[in-house]
């Protein structure tokens, strides 16, 4: 079966989404008509744990705790999320400095991440991947973060994803970023609001979650959209009702944002077009940026213009402290 691939730079032959959301509409409607309770997911104790145990939230961190997390996958999520589990991937990429660190998501889901760690980084960075694969096909795009632009980067793979533990939910993801954001800023010493939040398609959705929910030095968002409901419109729209309009809805989220934000997106883009990317824009608040790629789709690399404009909104994040 083909599956709705928002992937970034992840290799694609999908039509775009229309398969799934038919499948997930007669699934829903079969459900419905169902008097049994979904399938309980359950999720397996990792055989080895060197993190510390969990603790009481903090004040940026009420809401997260594990009553607040559902084990249970809407079918919205089932054909959302599309991970790669390891061993599938690249695990030792020669040329990337990374080092693997483990830690713990609010519910105590145990959480695999990358760090790539820059001496004397002009910014550090949390990169929230795109819905398929693992963060192992994303070694030579962090390199490139390190090398390139000189900056720290923790890559974080969501529960269900790669070595982390879990099946994936929104909410699980969202609460996994969150965990990771406190992880990094520990890692690199410095404090949670000094994290530049950096999503590429879906990832751009959690990043701008977590920008509203603490300030971040900066946001970065990629080929994003401005809500799940909004792609479920442009390419099913009689079938659009089954994903709920809170969920993901970045152009609502990013309102409550107040960091500097850099939003870019491809001319060419059939999986997420770019008004999806323009409307998130027009709702963030100032100061902000949109830059168009010209002749790209959703998985194709940016180009060295908008590498630049990279660079120069990194700077100005020092510049305004």
């Amino acid at each position: 079966m083909k599956t709705f691939t928002l992937g970034d730079m992840m290799p694609s032959n999908h039509n775009p989404q229309k398969i799934n959301f038919l499948i997930a509409g007669l699934a829903s409607m079969w459900l419905a008509g169902c008097s049994g309770s979904p399938v309980q997911v359950s999720q397996s104790p990792s055989p080895i744990s060197n993190s510390p145990s969990p603790k009481e939230p903090t004040e940026t961190e009420q809401g997260d705790s594990s009553a607040d997390i559902p084990k249970i996958r809407s079918i919205d999520e089932l054909l959302l999320f599309q991970p790669s589990k390891y061993p599938e991937g690249v695990w030792t990429p020669q040329d990337l400095n990374y080092l693997d660190v483990y830690f713990e998501s609010a519910d105590g889901t145990r959480i695999h991440s990358w760090y790539c760690e820059t001496e004397s980084p002009i910014a550090h960075i949390l990169f929230l991947h795109g819905n398929a694969g693992n963060l192992s096909g994303r070694s030579r795009f962090l390199k490139k973060l390190q090398e390139e632009h000189h900056v720290s980067v923790l890559c974080v793979d969501y529960r269900g994803y790669g070595r982390s533990e879990g099946k994936t939910t929104a909410e699980g993801a969202i609460a996994d970023a969150k965990a990771a954001r406190k992880e990094f800023a520990k890692l690199a010493n410095i404090k949670e609001q000094d994290v530049v939040l950096m999503g590429r398609s879906l990832g751009g959705a959690i990043a701008i979650q977590l920008a509203a929910d603490l300030k971040p030095k900066g946001l970065i968002v990629e080929s994003s959209f401005s809500s799940l409901k909004s792609v479920a419109k442009h390419h099913f729209p009689k079938l659009a009702w089954l994903v709920p309009e809170e969920k993901l809805n970045s152009e609502a989220t990013i309102k409550n944002c107040t960091a500097p934000v850099l939003i870019s997106h491809g001319d060419r883009d059939q999986v997420i077009p770019d008004k999806f990317g323009k409307a998130l824009f027009a709702a963030a608040n100032e100061p902000k940026r949109f830059v168009t790629i010209p002749g790209a789709g959703h998985n194709d690399r940016h180009s060295q213009e908008y590498d630049q404009i990279f660079d120069q909104f990194l700077r100005s994040l020092n510049s305004n402290e």
